[in-house]
């Protein structure tokens, strides 16, 4: 998932930097968390892969990707409502697609983060582990437990990598700074 520079680029000017890394045009401290969740994001899917295997399940690699997972959800939300929050920073275009994005993170970052359901002060019920193991499909759930339709890791994991894949440097209009009022 993260963007693969096979060439580095040797004294790039701002313009090659802002190709290769359009956030930075937004943010330097968020296009690094960015990569961050990239990166975590691809080891969540490297642990699902090896931890279901066709004759049993490695409890310690799916549990890593569960643990991994959680933390994946909390930082993708803050990165993405903060994106959000400075709509003058973003195309119309590309913060369509954050807002879709924030709302699929939403869905399952209250019940992760707050134990409550999405949108209610309700207690997430225990009735199933955290996250549960779609084995079949080598995934986790990670919605709300009585919540329908399941929402799978993988899924959510390939939404964010979408997202921020299509974010072009013309995108950006603005720097972070820039949203804030005086």
């Amino acid at each position: 998932m993260p963007r693969n520079f096979d060439q580095p680029l040797i004294n790039p000017t701002w313009d090659e930097v802002l190709e290769r890394e359009p956030l930075m045009g937004f943010s330097h401290y968020l296009s690094g968390r960015a990569n961050v969740l990239l990166s975590v994001a691809d080891e969540i899917v490297e642990n699902l892969d090896a931890g279901f295997s066709t004759d049993c399940v490695d409890g310690r690699r799916v549990g890593r990707a569960d643990l991994l997972m959680w933390l994946w959800i909390l930082g993708a939300y803050e990165v993405v409502r903060t994106m959000c929050q400075a709509k003058t920073c973003f195309s119309e275009n590309a913060l369509a697609k954050l807002h879709g994005l924030k709302k699929a993170l939403s869905d399952v970052r209250m019940p992760a983060a707050k134990m409550e359901k999405h949108g209610k002060n309700k207690p997430v019920t225990s009735n199933r582990s955290p996250t549960g193991w779609d084995v079949e499909n080598k995934d986790l759930l990670v919605n709300d437990p009585e919540a329908q339709p399941d929402i799978s890791a993988r899924q959510l994991l390939s939404q964010f990598d979408q997202v921020f894949s299509t974010i072009k440097k013309d995108d950006i209009l603005a720097h972070h700074e820039d949203s804030y009022g005086d």
